[in-house]
Parts: structure tokens; sequence; C-alpha cells
């Protein structure tokens, strides 16, 4: 019983609806967490870094506290994504900084889901 409430209640966390909101307007997901196999039916990575090379990464959704961020936005230029985005409340300028150096854009303090529907409200995606 206690894997299965922990299930229902990752699926009340905004990781949980971020991934289940994107895979519904067909957005490709690859989670990433070493506690799970398999999320929202996509398999699950332990790591960015153990993802496999053919698999071409866009954007790093980071959803982890501020002073985290470096080492995962080190790992996304590792795999050469485009963007790492931090959601709402998650800021780091160091990280930020590392990631525009490398090319990568950045956004922060921002919700992908929100941002998405508000894109979408006013026709400037389809």
């Amino acid at each position: 019983m206690e894997n299965e409430t922990s299930r229902i209640l990752d699926q009340l966390k905004p990781i949980y609806k971020n991934a289940k909101y994107l895979q519904a307007h067909d957005y490709c997901i690859i989670p990433v967490n070493p506690n799970a196999d398999e999320i929202l039916g996509e398999r699950s990575y332990p790591t960015l870094l153990s993802i496999p090379d053919e698999i071409i990464i866009d954007v790093v959704q980071i959803f982890r506290k501020s002073e985290d961020v470096p080492p995962i936005v080190e790992n996304a230029i590792a795999v050469g994504a485009e963007s790492v985005w931090m959601q709402v409340d998650i800021m780091n300028e160091e990280a930020a900084e590392m990631a525009q150096r490398a090319g990568l854009q950045v956004v922060m303090d921002r919700c992908m889901r929100a941002t998405h529907g508000d894109l979408k409200a006013t026709g400037k995606i389809a």
C-alpha cells in the first residue's frame, strides 16, 4: 500500500502534472529519476548522462532546489541540450551564466505548462 500511496502523491506534484500536460500536447518526455523505471509510460533514466546519445534532448526541465541546479546544468551541457528551464521559484544565476556561456537558452522561475498554455491562448503556437 505504501508504494501505491507514493504513486498517488507523486501525481499531485508539479513535475508530474507538467510531464502529463506536455505528453498530452504531443511532446516527447524523457523522465530522469533514479527511483523509477517508468513514468507516464516512458522509460525513466537515473541521470541525464545515462540517456543514450541517439536521443536528442532539447530542453532540460529542472524541478530541484536552486542550490542543486549547477550540476544539472553541467550535465545538460554535456548531453548537448539546447535549453534549461528552471521551474517556478527555482533560480540560480551561476548556473544560468554557465548555461549561457555554453550556448544554451535559459529560463528561470517560470512554469513551462503555464507558459505553453499562455502561448496557445494567444495563438503564438499551435
